[in-house]
């Protein structure tokens, strides 16, 4: 059985329009927006005029090699793709993740802590 009427399309793809990558973008939700944080990470946050979240990840410098940062990156993404749907439209966010909550759950926990703190 189908838990969406009859012919609604609903996505949870995390699609390009949701990506903050400009570095003036991210910028911007540093200096401007409001943050919150728990153990191993830090969200950032700031309203944008647009009818969708974006967000952006980024690392402390002693975050590790490049593998270990990407790994970080995509559970990051997988970790927001989960749970964008239940969150409110028209906010810029950049997540700051340090070294040490490498499992998906953990990653999740974090954001879904951090999205609460936030009001989003």
């Amino acid at each position: 059985m189908n838990a969406f009427p009859s012919g609604a399309q609903v996505s949870f793809r995390f699609r390009r329009e949701e990506r903050l990558k400009k570095r003036d973008d991210i910028r911007d939700v540093f200096k401007k927006g409001r943050c919150a944080a728990c153990s191993g990470a830090k969200l950032f946050v700031m309203k944008n005029d647009l009818p969708l979240n974006r967000i952006g990840f980024t690392f402390s410098r002693k975050f590790g090699n490049a593998v270990a940062r990407n790994r970080a990156r995509r559970l990051g993404r997988e970790a927001y793709r989960r749970i964008s749907s239940g969150l409110n439209p028209g906010h810029d966010m950049v997540l700051l993740v340090y070294p040490g909550k490498d499992t998906f759950q953990e990653r999740l926990d974090q954001l879904i802590l951090l999205c609460a703190k936030a009001g989003l």
